[in-house]
């Protein structure tokens, strides 16, 4: 891990930032202690979620769609 100044940095930001995405960390110190860490992103695949993660841990009730009793639709409506 590469440790810099602030003002180095500042200085030289593109050349660091170009060291962090081959791969290097660079650590961040001010009056000598650590106070940021830049770090390359790892590199995410997007994958398929795979169908039926949830099977068989819930039940979905056969009124799910049904239009809900009167008295909570004025609790909504404030009525």
């Amino acid at each position: 891990m590469l440790t810099v100044t602030i003002d180095e940095i500042q200085q030289n930001l593109t050349s660091y930032l170009q060291q962090v995405a081959a791969g290097e960390s660079i650590l961040i110190m001010q009056a000598g202690k650590p106070i940021a860490e830049i770090k390359p992103v790892s590199a995410t695949s997007q994958q398929i979620r795979p169908y039926g993660l949830c099977a068989g841990e819930f039940i979905v009730p056969d009124d799910f769609d049904s239009s809900l009793p009167e008295e909570i639709l004025n609790s909504f409506e404030g009525k």
